[in-house]
């Protein structure tokens, strides 16, 4: 009956009005949406450019808000550990204003930049994906905050540090990381999470502690949330089988909002402004001959750099592969599932293009997947086997201003629109939810056989989660920070 959430994906597009939409909308939701302060837009200053950009002095003022708990998740994890003095500002207005500071330690090293960003100031971590990391974080004195996303399975192997380990349980909170509208509708949000983390061994009534609980004391809400009790607010689940969380009833603030998986109240639909539409802003449209990558004089073959995706998990590999030459532009090899990515300016329509490799989506037919949902500066990312079907779907993108498209030969065979700062549709769930759907069965069609790959297509210019990653700035090695060149 409680959302914690951390919009900076609109922060990247629309900055500090944009949170203070999210912030509005928020509060006037029938449960409680309680919302973070963005802190790093854009995530990795100098590595990419965002379509805004937040301040000390925007944190500062947040913190006044009513409705503002924290700050969101600290992803320049090196400025941290470096004292930054914007991400030290930020930090200490969290700090003076009595509220929680969220972190976001992305990299393997648990040395000692790991220590350093813990005394930093971020109380909490989402990015651990093995037992070892949540028992480091624990032991720092974070709480290790467990995720299953829709591509991001990282409960079952960090679960262990309390099901083996015999780490207390109160340290660890449950939590969702870039969930898909299909999962939502279909399996469920943090009753999902729940249930998983039974499935790995926790008792049922310690799961739930790992999702209610604990997660209110962290962010020091314990006195109104997280339990039943006399002076805490009336947020009630009728659950017939805890085990399965299979959840009849749904009250909040003492009224029941929903029975049998049904709403029992209206919630009318939030007028946003008009400058939270049209922000997908391309200069030109694009050619197929923008996505050509000209090879060095007289190379018949070429070693490039390629982005390499990871099954069910937010980390890429730093791969290598040897590419031919023809006609003078470096080719794809779909034999070896090696294809294209390019990442479009969208902000500021200078048409600006980054092109790279990217392996593991194992796209057999000409296609191309376009999206303006691109973590974080959420410029537009397209991937495909076809410079054409490329061009094609990023171009459908800014007709529509924003959301996810797939083509083939030519042909439109899915589409997400996402009117909202290119990042959100306006549509009810199940509505979306039903072209999702249709979206992940075309590119399984096209041979992509991943889990939620559209999760991964998304996070590939994340340049804050390593190995390697593309920007508007051009390939990133996250494992350095440092911008690197496509030929080897």
């Amino acid at each position: 009956t409680s959302m914690f959430i951390d919009p900076h994906e609109i922060a990247n597009v629309l900055g500090l009005p944009g949170v203070r939409l999210m912030h509005d909308e928020a509060v006037a939701m029938p449960i409680n949406v309680l919302v973070q302060m963005p802190s790093c837009v854009p995530s990795a200053p100098g590595l990419e450019h965002a379509g805004a950009e937040l301040t000390v002095a925007d944190v500062t003022e947040a913190m006044a808000w009513e409705n503002i708990i924290g700050l969101g998740e600290v992803m320049n994890f090196p400025g941290v550990a470096a004292n930054d003095p914007v991400m030290a500002g930020e930090i200490a207005a969290t700090v003076r204003a009595g509220k929680t500071v969220g972190g976001h330690y992305a990299s393997r090293d648990l040395g000692l930049p790991f220590h350093g960003y813990v005394a930093g100031g971020p109380e909490d971590d989402h990015e651990g994906t093995r037992a070892e990391d949540a028992i480091a974080r624990v032991r720092q004195g974070m709480k290790a905050m467990l995720r299953l996303g829709s591509a991001w399975y990282d409960v079952a192997s960090q679960i262990k540090a309390v099901t083996e380990s015999g780490l207390d349980p109160r340290n660890f909170i449950l939590c969702t990381d870039d969930s898909h509208s299909g999962t939502l509708v279909h399996e469920g949000h943090m009753d999902r999470v729940v249930r998983h983390a039974i499935s790995q061994g926790l008792k049922p009534v310690t799961a739930i502690q790992m999702a209610t609980l604990n997660t209110a004391q962290h962010f020091r809400l314990e006195r109104e949330l997280g339990s039943i009790a006399p002076g805490r607010l009336a947020d009630l689940l009728i659950v017939s089988d805890l085990a399965a969380m299979t959840i009849d009833e749904v009250y909040g603030r003492g009224v029941r909002l929903a029975k049998g998986g049904k709403l029992d109240i209206d919630i009318p639909a939030y007028d946003y402004p008009k400058t939270a539409k049209n922000t997908v802003k391309l200069g030109k449209k694009l050619k197929a001959g923008d996505l050509d990558i000209v090879a060095p004089i007289g190379a018949n073959e070429v070693r490039v750099r390629v982005i390499g995706v990871i099954e069910n998990q937010a980390p890429t590999r730093a791969l290598e592969a040897d590419l031919p030459v023809e006609d003078g532009l470096v080719a794809m090899d779909r034999r070896n599932d090696v294809c294209q990515i390019a990442l479009v300016e969208r902000h500021l329509g200078t048409g600006g293009v980054t092109n790279a490799f990217v392996s593991g989506f194992g796209y057999m037919s000409d296609c191309a997947m376009a999206s303006s949902v691109a973590h974080d500066a959420h410029h537009i990312i397209v991937v495909g086997t076809s410079k054409q079907d490329m061009a094609l779907a990023v171009n459908r993108l800014g007709e529509v201003g924003g959301g996810v498209v797939l083509f083939s030969k030519g042909k439109e065979l899915a589409l997400v629109e996402m009117p909202i700062a290119g990042l959100m549709s306006d549509e009810r769930a199940e509505i979306v939810a039903a072209k999702a759907d249709k979206l992940t069965e075309a590119m399984r069609q096209m041979g992509c056989s991943l889990n939620n790959a559209y999760m991964q297509h998304s996070l590939l210019a994340l340049v804050v989660i390593p190995e390697l990653r593309i920007s508007d700035v051009g390939l990133i090695d996250v494992t350095t920070f440092q911008k690197v060149d496509l030929f080897v």
